[in-house]
C-alpha cells in the first residue's frame, strides 16, 4: 500500500481523482484519458499520470507506442472503496464538475451555438 501521505497528495487534485476513476476499473491508454478530459492538455495529462505512477497509485504498461494505464487498486486500502462509493453519488459528479472548473486554466471555451431562435 503507497504512504498514506503519497496517497492523499495524490489525490488531493481533482484532475487525478477523475484520472484514477476513469482507470479504476478498466486499462485505458494515455490518449483515451486526455479524450475524456477535453479541457486538458495532453502534456498536463502526462504529468498527472506520472505523479500518480510514482506514488504507486497507477500501474503502466507498454503496447507498442502506446503507455496504458490501470488504478492500482490494493494501494489504496480502506480509501479505495470510499473513492468507490464517492464515483457512484451523482452529487459527487457536480462536485467534480465545479472543482474542474475551479482549477481550469487558460481561456474558457466558447459555448456552441444552438442555432434555434
Amino acid at each position: 500500500m503507497a504512504s498514506t501521505a503519497a496517497l492523499l497528495e495524490a489525490i488531493s487534485s481533482p484532475r487525478r481523482r477523475e484520472i484514477l476513476r476513469l482507470v479504476w476499473s478498466r486499462e485505458r491508454t494515455a490518449g483515451e484519458i486526455r479524450e475524456a478530459m477535453p479541457d486538458v492538455t495532453f502534456g498536463a495529462v502526462s504529468q498527472q499520470l506520472k505523479v500518480l505512477a510514482e506514488a504507486g497509485l497507477v500501474v503502466v504498461r507498454s503496447e507498442s507506442r502506446s503507455r496504458i494505464y490501470k488504478a492500482n487498486q490494493e494501494a489504496f486500502g480502506e480509501l479505495g472503496r470510499m473513492l468507490e462509493r464517492m464515483w457512484e453519488d451523482k452529487l459527487w459528479d457536480l462536485k467534480l464538475a465545479a472543482e474542474l472548473e475551479q482549477t481550469r486554466r487558460g481561456p474558457r471555451p466558447v459555448p456552441k451555438k444552438t442555432g434555434k431562435g
